[in-house]
């Protein structure tokens, strides 16, 4: 036995503890990237989350516009659920809209543009007249249906925009003239600057921002070139410039960017900053459903342009939160459909219904936020409006039609079938006749995979 140099035994060591835990838990997470991006990939990933998404989001509107309309109605002398009562009604049309858009084919989505886009500007040119039109907080833009319904005919411009903007250029993109500016821009652009024209004659700046956002998108996606794409923009920007100098309310609204007080010299501030109070006093979880304080007469507009304040105060950091989420997996979601597909008029609608709902969300948000001016435009899908609502649903089921008809979601679809299917054989296995071949799942897909389809 070895001794040290004292001539003592030397003292016993540990064992050492074996390195496996260390690399079973790297093994564990790298096992679970990948499954989770084997997931991520699977060809009715867009599908489930414009589902999904748009699904959630409906769902968590019409809770917030109960909470945050019920002091509304009340100081109206109306019944508390007023307002939600006709918001259900306004979804239940929408999800039949959404439920037709999603299973009708491309080509009669193609053939719907000129229509709505007709209608669109006939309504739009019919708001303008005196005694059909309806002035609602100093915008002229609605249109009187009897009773307490109204309609906003420039809503249903932002659909027609996309559907008819989609369908000329997979047009032109067939006959090979996009390479040429006159056809890109003629007559995509004069067409969407008389719907602009139509919008700001009746003083609604935050739509034609909306409408200006979705051009912009289809030009993008079809290749315009820098130079042109700016020259657009610069021209665009002008005339934003000037339509807010020359009025008294637009500057008001601009001066009110970063506004801690309600009162910010001349300028009076109170929604941004009762906006700002609201989502201050939430917290992290909020103050609980229904306990906002700020809908009670402090916040103006807190279901329609302000109700992401209301969820912010009342379900807190979290709520907030879940709302971004939602809308950015939407986002995510229209881009994909938009990139994946080889149909020119898919890339271009989808591309612009994604445009048109992310623009909006970001606006909305942002002037809630204090970051971007209140333009008075509604959060998609979450609120209260149903002018905004049915338009909007009709494109969320232009996304679901457009994500179902990929090649591989068509045929991960079609394996989703009952596991036993009709059997191939008429007679049993003591018959003399061949056995019965069931329609598996598991046959359905080793023939996928055989076609190349993942």
């Amino acid at each position: 036995m070895p001794t040290s140099r004292t001539g003592r035994p030397p003292a016993p060591r540990a064992p050492r503890r074996p390195a496996a835990p260390r690399l079973a838990r790297e093994n564990r997470v790298l096992a679970f990237y990948s499954s989770a991006r084997r997931s991520w990939d699977r060809p009715l990933t867009a599908y489930y989350l414009i589902f999904g998404g748009s699904l959630l989001i409906t769902v968590l509107g019409l809770v917030m516009v109960y909470s945050a309309s019920q002091i509304t109605a009340l100081q109206m002398s109306l019944p508390g659920s007023y307002f939600f009562r006709k918001q259900m009604l306004a979804a239940v049309i929408g999800a039949g809209l959404l439920l037709a858009a999603s299973r009708m084919p491309v080509k009669l989505h193609r053939a719907l543009a000129y229509p709505i886009l007709a209608g669109a500007v006939f309504l739009m040119a019919l708001v303008q007249i005196p005694g059909i039109g309806v002035s609602v907080n100093g915008n002229q833009n609605w249109i009187s249906l009897g009773g307490s319904f109204q309609i906003q005919p420039s809503e249903f411009g932002k659909l027609a925009l996309v559907l008819w903007g989609a369908d000329l250029l997979a047009r032109k993109q067939d006959k090979k003239l996009l390479t040429q500016w006159k056809h890109m821009l003629v007559p995509l652009v004069p067409a969407a600057f008389m719907l602009l024209g139509l919008i700001m004659i009746g003083g609604d700046m935050g739509t034609a921002i909306i409408l200006t956002a979705i051009l912009f998108g289809l030009l993008w996606l079809a290749g315009a070139p820098t130079r042109l794409f700016a020259g657009v923009l610069s021209v665009a920007a002008v005339l934003g410039l000037i339509l807010i100098k020359t009025s008294a309310n637009r500057m008001a609204r601009l001066q009110c960017l970063g506004a801690t007080e309600p009162q910010s010299g001349p300028v009076d501030c109170w929604q941004a900053v009762h906006g700002i109070y609201a989502l201050a006093s939430g917290g992290i979880f909020g103050s609980g459903l229904g306990a906002s304080v700020e809908k009670w007469g402090q916040l103006p507009e807190a279901h329609t342009d302000f109700i992401f304040a209301v969820t912010g105060e009342e379900l807190g950091l979290a709520g907030t939160l879940s709302v971004l989420a939602l809308f950015a997996a939407l986002g995510y979601a229209g881009i994909r459909v938009a990139g994946r597909t080889e149909d020119p008029f898919v890339r271009y609608a989808a591309g612009g219904v994604t445009t048109w709902i992310t623009a909006q969300a970001v606006i909305n948000i942002g002037a809630v936020l204090g970051l971007l001016p209140i333009a008075g435009v509604p959060l998609p899908l979450f609120s209260y409006g149903g002018s905004a609502l049915l338009p909007t649903m009709f494109a969320i089921g232009l996304l679901i039609a457009f994500a179902r008809d990929e090649p591989a979601a068509r045929a991960a679809l079609a394996m989703r079938q009952p596991r036993f299917g009709r059997k191939r054989g008429a007679g049993g296995t003591g018959s003399g006749r061949s056995p019965r071949r069931w329609n598996t799942m598991r046959r359905r897909a080793s023939a996928a995979r055989s076609s190349g389809e993942r």
